[in-house]
Formats: C-alpha cells, sequence, structure tokens
C-alpha cells in the first residue's frame, strides 16, 4: 500500500520541514549534502566560485579475493578449548593469537587500503571553477530537500539570480548537476581529479573521462573504474575541451551529466556492470544528455518517491527548520524542544538507505557509500559484529522492503567461503563468518584475537534473513534464503561444546565483542566461552530455522536436532550485580562503559527478553543500561535508543535521541564520548559512521510502534505507543510494517492513541494480538468484529486477507 508523503510539524515558518539547509557552502566533507541512486553518489558543497562534488561509486573497493584462513588451524583448537575450560584465558588467547588467527594482514588493522583486504575509495572529485565570481553573494541558500531526493544551491548577485541543482537518478544511472542563470552570465570549467591512480582525458568534443585500477593488494591492477561526464547546454553555449577541462562560454543553462562504474567481479551478485564498464557508462552518459533537465528529474523523481513516500511522520510541538541546520543542532542541544527536527531525523534515515541500498547493488557500508577518502576509516567495509546489521535495522519497519535486498546479496556472497573458513577452524560443515568482511568474500578471524574471533557474525545475519520473511511472507524468498540459514545452523551445531561446569552447549573459542574482562588473578582477557550474545545469537538461529524448515515442509530431522540443541545452550544468567551477564562467568569488566553492549542482543533486535513476557530479565537489561551509561559512540547511542524503546521507556529512548543529535566538531577518534551528528546530519561516530543515523531512525519507529513476541511460541504483539516520549504528545505516523505482513497507521493526542489503521497486505488471514495504552473497539469493514480480551489493553482479533482494522477508543 503506498501512502502519501506529509510530515509537517506545527510551526509558522515557511520552511519545508523535509529540508536540511545551510546558509553558507560547506566548509567540509560533514558539512556538504548527499544524493545517491544507491550505486552512485555525489557530495555538493555549493561555493559560488569553485564547486565541489566529491562522487562514489559503490563498487570502488581496492583487494582482491584472497584465502586468508589457516589451513590446519582447526587442530589447535582443542587445546584452546581445553585451556579455557580450566580458566586459562590468558594462555588460550596467546595461543590463539599465534594460531587461530588470519593467515595474513587481514584488514590491516583498519588500513587496507594497499593489502589484499582492500578499502571501499573515493572514486574522484568533480571541481567547477567559476570564471567571473560575483563580488557580492546575497540570498544565499544550500538545501537538501527530502521530499525529492534533490541538493541545491541559489544566490542573487549583480550578474542576477543563479541556481544549482543535483541529482542522482536510478532510472538513468547517472548524476546531473544542473547550473541556470536569469541572463547569460554563466563561463565555467569543469575538471575531473583523483589523488592517485588516475588518468584525465577527453571524452569526445563535450566531455572528460577519468580512469585507472585500484590496487589489488599485491601491487598489481586491481578494481578498473572510469568516470565519464558530459556536458549539455540547451541555449547553445560554446564548449570545448582544453588542458583536461571542459570549459563552456556565455551560457544561462548547462548541465553536467556524470556516468560512472567498475569491472567488480567479486562474489556478490547483482547488477554489476562487469568487463563491459566503459562501454555500459558511456551509454549511460550519451542516453541522458540526450534527455532535457525535467525530464531526468521526472524519471528520478517518480522512482525515488516510490519508496519514499509510503512512510510519513508527524510530531506536533515546536520546529526551528527557520534555522539552517547548524544553529538548529545547536538550539536544539540546548532546549531539546524542537520535535521537528526529531522527525526530520528519522526521514532522513530512509533518504540515506534509498539513496546507498537497492536492490541488485551493494549493501550500505560504513559510510553508506558516501566517502572523501583513499584510506577510508576501518576501511569502510562490513562489520559483522553489530555495523552493518544496524544498516538495516529501519528497512523492514519503515517500508523499504527492497533496500534490505543488498544485504541477502552479501550473505549469499559468504556461503562459499565461509564452508572453507568452517573446515579450516572448526572442522565442521556448513559456513561461518566472523567479525570483518568485504565485497571479496573475507570470512577468516581477524587479525587478532581481542577482537577477530568473533565467531557468531554469520548467525547474526541469518537473523535479516528470517526478518524479512517474517515481515513479507515472501515464500519464493524463503526457499532461497533457507539453505543459507541450515548451513550456519549446521556449522554451530558441529562446533559447540559443553562447559566443564553446568553442561551447557557453548561456543569456543569466541569473545564479547571487542569487549575484555578482567580474570581472578588480574590480568586482562577477551578470548572465552560462550558470551552471552553467542548463546542468544544461536538461541535465535537454531529456532528460526527449525521454523524455516516446518513452514517448507523439510529436514525434519534437523529441525528436531535444532529443538534439542537450543534448550541446551547458556541461559540468560543475572549476575551477583542484578544485571545481566555478559559472559559466563561474573567476570569484572576492564572498561565499565564500553560503547558495545552485545549481551544486550535479547532484548534487541531478538525478542528473548521484554517487559511484559519476562519482567526479571528487562530489569537486569535496565540495570546494565544504567551501568554501562547514556554517553557513548554515535551508533553505540542508536542502539541504547531501541534498547530502552523494547524497555518502554520513551523518555529515556529520547534523551539518547537528544545526546545523538548534538553537535560535534571532532573529526579524530574517540571510542568512549565522541558520539554527535556533523552539520549535514551525518552520525558522528567519529569519525563519519552511517549506522547511528540508521539505527535511530529504528528506534524512533520502536517508539512508536513494535511488533515482536513477549515470550517464546506466541504470536507477534503488535504494540501500539510502547515508549511514547512524554514530549510527543500528539501526532500521527503513517506506513509503518509490523511482522506478519501489516501496514500500520496511528494517530495520538495528549500522550494517548487516538486511532488506529491496521492492513494485512498477506492471502492469508491472520491473528493479531494487539497491545495498546487505552481500551479500544476494532472493526472490519462496518462491523465490529469478535475481540479476545486477554489482559488490560491487551487484545486479539483475526485480521482477513488483505483486510482492513480500524481501531478506535472503546
Amino acid at each position: 500500500m503506498l501512502l502519501s508523503l506529509a510530515l509537517t510539524v506545527m510551526s509558522s515558518s515557511r520552511e519545508n520541514p523535509l529540508t536540511i539547509w545551510f546558509d553558507k557552502p560547506a566548509a567540509s566533507f560533514q558539512s556538504s549534502l548527499p544524493v545517491g541512486n544507491g550505486r552512485l553518489a555525489g557530495m555538493l558543497f555549493g561555493d559560488p566560485a569553485t564547486d565541489r562534488i566529491v562522487l562514489n561509486e559503490s563498487s570502488m573497493w581496492s583487494g582482491r579475493a584472497l584465502d586468508q584462513n589457516r589451513k590446519d588451524a582447526w587442530k589447535n583448537r582443542a587445546k584452546i578449548v581445553d585451556l579455557l575450560m580450566k580458566g586459562k584465558n590468558s594462555e588460550a588467547e596467546a595461543l590463539m593469537d599465534s594460531s587461530f588467527t588470519c593467515d595474513g594482514p587481514g584488514s590491516g588493522s583498519g588500513g587496507g587500503k594497499d593489502g589484499p583486504y582492500g578499502c571501499y575509495q573515493v572514486l574522484a572529485e568533480l571541481k567547477l571553477s567559476f570564471l567571473e565570481t560575483p563580488r557580492q553573494i546575497e540570498d544565499y541558500r544550500r538545501e537538501l530537500n527530502l521530499r525529492d531526493a534533490l541538493a541545491k544551491v541559489s544566490f542573487r548577485s549583480a550578474q542576477g539570480n543563479q541556481t544549482r541543482e543535483l541529482i542522482a537518478s536510478a532510472p538513468d544511472q547517472v548524476l546531473v548537476y544542473r547550473v541556470k542563470s536569469d541572463s547569460r552570465s554563466l563561463n565555467f570549467e569543469v575538471g575531473l581529479t583523483r589523488p592517485e591512480r588516475a588518468i584525465v582525458k577527453p571524452d569526445g568534443d563535450h566531455g572528460l573521462l577519468i580512469e585507472g585500477h585500484l590496487n589489488d593488494g599485491s601491487g598489481g591492477d586491481g578494481t578498473g573504474y572510469i568516470a565519464r561526464l558530459r556536458i549539455v547546454s540547451p541555449d547553445g553555449a560554446k564548449i570545448s575541451v582544453n588542458d583536461g577541462k571542459v570549459s563552456i562560454r556565455n551560457a544561462d543553462e548547462a548541465m553536467v551529466i556524470v556516468s560512472a562504474g567498475t569491472n567488480y567481479a567479486g562474489p556478490i551478485a547483482g547488477k554489476h556492470m562487469g568487463a563491459a564498464y566503459r562501454e555500459i557508462t558511456l551509454r549511460q552518459v550519451e542516453s541522458a544528455s540526450k534527455r532535457l533537465w525535467h525530464q531526468l528529474c521526472d524519471a528520478q523523481s517518480r522512482d525515488y518517491k516510490s519508496l519514499f513516500d509510503r512512510f510519513s511522520i508527524q510530531v506536533d510541538g515546536m520546529s526551528r527548520n527557520d534555522l539552517p541546520t547548524p544553529k538548529r543542532l545547536e538550539a536544539y542541544s540546548s532546549s531539546s524542544d524542537d520535535t521537528g527536527l526529531e522527525a526530520l531525523y528519522a526521514q532522513y534515515g530512509r533518504y540515506l538507505l534509498i539513496s546507498s541500498s537497492r536492490e541488485g547493488g551493494l549493501p550500505a557500508n560504513l559510510q553508506g557509500l558516501w566517502a572523501e577518502e583513499l584510506q577510508t576509516p576501518w576501511n569502510a567495509d562490513y562489520h559483522l559484529d553489530i555495523n552493518v546489521q544496524m544498516n538495516y535495522w529501519l528497512a523492514e519497519s519503515t517500508n523499504l522492503s527492497e533496500c534490505h535486498l543488498p544485504l541477502t546479496s552479501l550473505i549469499e556472497s559468504l556461503v562459499d567461503p565461509g564452508s572453507r573458513t568452517a573446515q579450516a577452524y572448526y572442522n565442521a560443515p556448513g559456513w561461518i563468518a566472523h567479525v570483518i568482511t568485504n565485497p571479496w568474500g573475507y570470512t577468516a578471524p581477524g587479525e587478532s584475537a581481542s577482537w577477530g574471533s568473533t565467531s557468531t557474525g554469520s548467525g547474526w545475519l541469518c537473523e535479516h534473513l528470517w526478518n524479512h520473511w517474517l515481515y513479507t511472507h515472501d515464500r519464493k524468498y524463503l526457499k532461497r534464503v533457507y539453505p543459507i540459514m541450515k548451513g550456519a545452523a549446521e556449522c554451530f551445531m558441529s562446533l559447540l561444546v559443553a562447559d566443564p561446569e553446568h553442561g551447557w552447549l557453548v561456543t569456543g573459542p569466541s569473545n564479547s565483542p571487542e569487549n575484555a574482562f578482567r580474570l581472578p588473578d588480574g590480568r586482562v582477557a577477551h578470548t572465552c566461552l560462550g558470551p552471552t550474545m553467542d548463546e542468544q545469537i544461536l538461541r535465535e538461529l537454531f529456532e528460526n530455522t527449525a521454523a524455516a524448515a516446518r513452514e517448507l515442509n523439510v529436514d525434519p530431522q534437523l529441525a528436531s536436532s535444532l529443538d534439542a540443541a537450543r534448550v541446551k545452550l547458556a541461559p540468560n544468567q543475572i549476575g551477583p550485580d542484578g544485571r545481566l551477564q555478559e559472559w559466563l562467568e561474573p567476570y569484572e569488566e576492564v572498561e565499565p562503559h564500553h560503547r558495545h553492549t552485545s549481551h544486550l542482543y535479547g532484548l534487541f533486535p531478538s525478542d528473548q527478553i521484554s517487559q511484559f513476557g519476562t519482567p526479571e530479565l528487562a530489569e537486569a537489561a535496565k540495570k546494565t543500561l544504567i551501568a554501562r551509561g547514556d554517553e557513548s559512540t554515535g551508533w553505540s547511542m542508536a542502539w541504547k535508543i531501541c534498547f530502552w524503546a523494547r524497555l518502554g521507556d520513551g523518555d529515556h529512548a529520547e534523551r539518547l535521541l537528544h545526546r545523538l543529535l548534538k553537535p560535534t566538531g571532532a573529526v579524530g577518534y574517540n571510542m568512549t564520548n565522541g558520539g554527535g551528528t556533523y552539520p549535514n546530519l551525518f552520525d558522528a561516530h567519529p569519525p563519519f559512521q552511517i549506522d547511528g543515523n540508521f539505527g535511530a531512525t529504528a528506534g524512533i519507529v520502536e517508539m512508536l510502534m513494535q511488533s515482536h513476541r513477549e515470550l517464546p511460541n506466541e504470536p507477534f504483539t503488535v504494540s501500539l505507543l510502547p515508549a511514547l516520549p512524554s514530549k510527543w504528545r500528539s501526532g500521527q505516523v503513517k506506513g509503518m510494517k509490523a511482522r506478519g505482513g501489516v501496514d500500520v497507521d496511528i494517530d495520538w493526542a495528549d500522550g494517548k492513541l487516538k486511532s488506529a489503521r491496521l492492513q494485512s497486505t498477506q492471502n492469508t488471514s491472520r491473528l493479531i494480538r494487539l497491545r495498546t495504552n487505552v481500551p479500544v473497539v476494532v472493526r472490519i469493514g462496518n462491523d465490529s468484529v469478535s475481540v479476545r480480551q486477554e489482559a488490560a489493553h491487551v487484545v486479539s482479533f483475526d485480521l482477513p486477507s488483505h483486510g482492513v482494522a480500524l481501531i478506535g477508543l472503546r
């Protein structure tokens, strides 16, 4: 169901509430404006004299496919596990460092640009020099309109009014930058640059190209790339190519059209150009050059809005969209009264996902697909201990299911290399991936046991496969991904060991992502058996895989074996201090405020811990969060927003959202208290990581609607306004998605549900279990339906195939 978009906030301002805007050019990448079509991207700076657009293409990856598995590592595993069972964690970790990490440089400690692991890199930079720069600029404005996915610069001078607009078109697969003046005063030059491995040369009479090959990790040629630009002027301006630049003279309008591509040939399946990338990019730029600006814009807008317009959010209250966004962030940081900014931020997350993750392409990386560096932070790769998963938390609940599919393609690409890793390290069937991966199929442990041995990355990825099925009930999709889930489950079934004290089945060796504990003798260690997160992930993986097998009527013996193993996994434990325990033993934390809170995976994104189903565990999770504290990095605060929403504390979740939106000027690495937001609303880890944007959007939806089980083997409960912040007194959301294939619209006033609309998108009737904060009456069509009252404000009813339920106050 497509719903019209109307994000509005009560305000006297004339400004479009779906706009991020500035009253000056960008001084840094973190102030520039992002556009993207899922594969191509640009960052607009908007200087009147020398404009810049940083160009990106999602497959600009150095490195190559390389097996970094230690072929006989499994022979040392038994000794490592034995040391762990004897409490000799430090000795086990030392043995891991020497025999159970990757066989090679791994990710290069986040510096893989010139190594075989590689890194995501900037494509090029488009530079425009305007030869007659006005001396006095008035009414300068630079904006990103989320409603149309259009970046724009406008200003006035003695030469007249000038506008510059930038779009990234998915239908035409080009970036288009249009410059327009109300007088024939446009005289400028355009060039393409890249710091290394690049050749620039003419491309026809009105264009340039830049091309080269990235490092394959051994000094040779790896991924080949090309970017082409073509200048089109509908008013017959003079265009020429000289000295590596295109010149335009005496124009009142001109379009700079850019196509780009690579010959990426890694294992991630999709609509990649391959060896024909030069020919394809030429066809793309030539085709777009034959079209008018409004034709290109209309095609781009229709495509984009088909996704963006499905969801709308309105939060009544103050909105300071009359302020430039940097000043708005500062004002919000002082008062936190700008509910319009919070609603805008939710839609910005959706805009960024649409712009960086489209079906047939590579998934959004650590920076989505926007980067200005050759050596991007942490290689801008795919971290499997939360980061790439967080990128996709919003996909289903905010009605962008198709944007989730590139992650499926990444997961599929890891099965073959992951099977070799499973054999090399665990002598196990199936497949496994650890904590980092890239488009080349890296699945080995990282280069240090302290962080690189997290072993359940593949299990966490499989949660996304099952989650997509829960929202869509696409049986064809389930048949596609079931073998992946089965392979991951079989691998973990093979490698589990019984812990010596309780006989619980546990992983080993592993660690709780990037965290450390203190042994009784005072030494610091990371390596352990069965960290809580591992057990939670496997409990979920085994249950989901068994359910998928039964849904497809296959592998009954495997399903039974998974059921039997699941109940033997180490349970969630409450430690002596009342907190949820992160390890099998109540170890002392070395860093009590550590950014990772991995042992709360069972609270979110999983549903093994809930405030109504498991209140004791929920209270232990709450104490854990209080002890961890609110201050952290950007993505970590986004995760905590989701945690507090699941605990029903909307005010605490909103306080964290306020903290996440704190303006930051930091550009260095701060792993503890650096989180915040850059002027263009990019999340500051720091540095920029897009997962905080995506995670916070998911958290905002969790405050307003949740759809998860409150106990195992129960139907999903759709909770309306489960964690409504007290300052969000009234509002409306349309186009949310609940598990089971249900569209959800809600209105509320004075902090209470006013009305709701639930519509099934499935071909079968569905039991709906509904939790609200007021008594409700349910109608389907003109008739009240049979409602089964389960508890205070909890009812259940049958929603017919493609039926609509209207929820009103009783």
